[in-house]
């Protein structure tokens, strides 16, 4: 029997409980749990070979970076060729894919190495090679050789008769990015494109950097038994966030007027990215940059969407996460660190396991990595490189788990792609996908695991999300693998996983007290899912401002300023009012990566309710709704039409006025908890 067998048979066979006490307060954990909840022993081998981050061998070193970028460009330039003069057919579409995986290869591992690395000189090597991949790909994308040869195969109707349907949406994407690219301009308008696209590459840099920056003021403004709430520089005090947890409600001005306050560079920044950004899309023949952004969404059209969003107070606000967290905090006793010692690290991540495993037949195996492996010495101490191995199909790709916090990294749980899964037409082999979760959690302490609130479980939950849909998607093509794929549908496995981690079946499986094995109580599960709904339809209220001033923003231009059309929108949909000198919108860092699409969130939302409560609400463990559920939405990356995909796993076509209605279900209480409180 393989080992991998062995293992899928072990977790099958094991009971419910988590861990097993051997000792009075002395707990043990199954491999995944004990890989997160002890520091793994270091393996000393002087003779060990450095493998480069990621096991790419040129990355031993930040100049290794310069080595991987030459070598992907000449690759470029075979493939370019290679798909430029190949008959048409599926040949073509598997050159531009290879061309494809080749560049991503390289770029996305550099998007992540220059944001995460704790070196600042490979983080100045992966930021160089961003620019000098990205400039390639705005050039390639206006080739009018390469766009030749896939329209020779898109205007044949008997070789497009003969391609599988991944093989031809695939091809249509491709030609769709050459479209939005203006590759159908003249050459002086196509330079033009190409320019705008590389000055927006700078300008969204600018924006992404200035936007986490700290405000800072002279001491001398700020009362001295306050300034101990903020970072110190010299005579002046930096505000690098909103405070927006702090009960001291000074504190809380001082800091949203002041880290709010405008940036003149900054605004001019934003301005002019806008302006670019219109100035592109009419260019390549789109109304706005938000018709140009849409296109091959569920929405389609902002006016397909606009409707979603619908029109509180001696509250300012500061005030409102301060005070949304006390309510439900008073109401509901959902203190976290009441929770806490039931949700150690290693228990959420047995618990995702056991979640996989029954849904799936997935298990997350812990792997040494290799010297240089790594980023950091904080990341090969206290966490490892998971293999997800599936019960029948072997080992499926690897997640790389950047979990605690460090001096520079930044705060913002995310998940990067960093090689995305294809079938290799010429081994026959599947290139297994590699991502990185990242979180920021704090250490273990000497007596104690990491102890997560459960914000931060369900934050866990979110992002394995997006991992285990890039590991359970196995698209022929690594243009659309895993979460490249609609912007407003890809936010739909991680928001899903967000139920998963409120519900008291499933967190049964895991969520003991670290020290005592006690279970948690169902009634606190119960209290803690009631109070999301405290201030909830605020919530909504809020991110439908958000999402309105995005498309307002990418819309035609108005003849006001960013500020003016904030505090227009602000008062038009949120009600909350506007504070003078304040600019929220340069912290607004979503206008770089969600430019125009801000709704997808609402929209992912309304799926991933629509998705629980017809499919898992029942029983949440259930293994055929989940061979369904990969099958349906998981498998097929963006390889198939974002609609049709909920149509398959709903079973129906669903509406606008679905949409609308899951979201506003979801703030209908459960009575069931107040009796039950009420009898307590």
């Amino acid at each position: 029997m393989s080992a991998c067998k062995q293992l899928v048979l072990l977790v099958q066979q094991r009971s419910d409980c988590v861990w097993r006490h051997v000792r009075r307060s002395v707990t043990t954990w199954y491999p995944v749990g004990a890989a997160f909840n002890s520091k793994p022993h270091r393996r000393l081998d002087h003779f060990e070979r450095n493998v480069g981050l990621f096991g790419v061998p040129e990355l031993s070193c930040p100049s290794g970076f310069q080595l991987a970028t030459q070598a992907a460009l000449r690759n470029t330039e075979l493939l370019v060729d290679k798909a430029c003069f190949c008959p048409p057919g599926p040949e073509t579409v598997e050159s531009f894919d290879q061309l494809s995986d080749g560049l991503c290869k390289v770029a996305d591992l550099a998007d992540f190495v220059k944001v995460a690395h704790p070196d600042p000189a490979f983080r100045e090597a992966a930021e160089r090679t961003c620019i000098e991949i990205g400039t390639v790909v705005e050039k390639l994308n206006t080739n009018v050789k390469l766009c030749k040869s896939l329209k020779e195969l898109l205007d044949d109707p008997k070789i497009v008769a003969q391609l599988d349907p991944d093989t031809r949406r695939v091809a249509e994407l491709f030609m769709f990015d050459f479209e939005i690219s203006g590759i159908h301009l003249d050459e002086t308008l196509r330079k033009e494109a190409v320019k705008l696209h590389v000055k927006l590459l700078d300008l969204n840099n600018e924006f992404l950097a200035g936007s986490h920056m700290p405000n800072r003021i002279a001491k001398s403004a700020i009362p001295e038994h306050l300034q101990l709430h903020f970072a110190k520089e010299g005579s002046f005090i930096q505000v690098g966030g909103l405070h927006a947890d702090s009960p001291d409600d000074l504190v809380r001005e001082i800091a949203y007027r002041i880290y709010l306050y405008p940036n003149g560079d900054l605004m001019n920044c934003l301005e002019e990215l806008l302006k670019c950004r219109y100035k592109l899309a009419k260019l390549v023949g789109y109304e706005s940059y938000g018709h140009r952004a849409l296109k091959g969404t569920m929405a389609k059209t902002p006016g397909e969407h606009i409707s979603f969003f619908g029109s509180t107070q001696e509250l300012m606000p500061w005030d409102h996460p301060y005070l949304s967290g006390v309510l439900r905090a008073e109401r509901f006793n959902i203190e976290p660190s009441l929770y806490s010692p039931y949700l150690s690290l290693g228990a959420c991540m047995e618990g995702l396991n056991i979640l996989f495993s029954q849904l799936y037949g997935v298990s997350l195996m812990s792997e040494h990595p290799s010297l240089g492996e790594v980023w950091s010495e904080d990341v090969r101490k206290l966490h490892l490189c998971y293999a997800v191995v599936h019960e029948t199909e072997g080992l499926l790709g690897y997640i790389y788990c950047d979990f605690f916090h460090r001096a520079d990294k930044p705060h913002q749980d995310c998940h990067f792609t960093i090689r995305g899964g294809r079938l290799c037409q010429d081994t026959n082999q599947y290139q297994l996908p590699v991502v990185v979760l990242m979180l920021s959690l704090p250490h273990p302490s000497k007596s104690a695991p990491t102890l997560l609130t459960p914000g931060m479980m369900e934050n866990l939950f979110h992002e394995m999300g997006h991992a285990m849909h890039s590991m359970l998607g196995r698209t022929r093509y690594q243009h659309v693998t895993g979460t490249r794929c609609a912007t407003d549908f890809a936010e739909v496995p991680s928001i899903l996983m967000e139920y998963f981690a409120t519900d008291y079946r499933v967190i049964s499986q895991f969520a003991r007290h670290y020290q005592t094995g006690q279970l948690l109580p169902e009634n606190m599960i119960n209290r803690l899912c009631e109070s999301k709904k405290v201030c909830g339809a605020a919530d909504i209220q809020l991110q439908i401002f958000y999402a309105v001033l995005d498309q307002i923003y990418h819309g035609k231009p108005q003849n006001s300023s960013t500020t003016e059309i904030l505090k227009e929108m602000q008062q038009k949909f949120y009600g909350l009012p506007y504070t003078p000198n304040t600019a929220w919108q340069l912290r607004f860092s979503h206008l770089i990566g969600y430019g125009a699409k801000y709704y997808s969130y609402l929209m992912s939302r309304a799926v991933a309710s629509m998705v629980w409560k017809q499919c898992f609400v029942q029983d949440p463990l259930n293994r055929d709704m989940g061979e369904r559920y990969r099958r349906e939405m998981l498998a097929h990356g963006g390889a198939k039409e974002p609609m049709l995909m909920v149509e398959g796993m709903l079973q129906r076509r669903p509406t606008m006025k679905d949409f609308v209605d899951a979201l506003v279900s979801e703030l209908n209480p459960n009575f069931e908890t107040f009796i039950h409180d009420s009898e307590s």
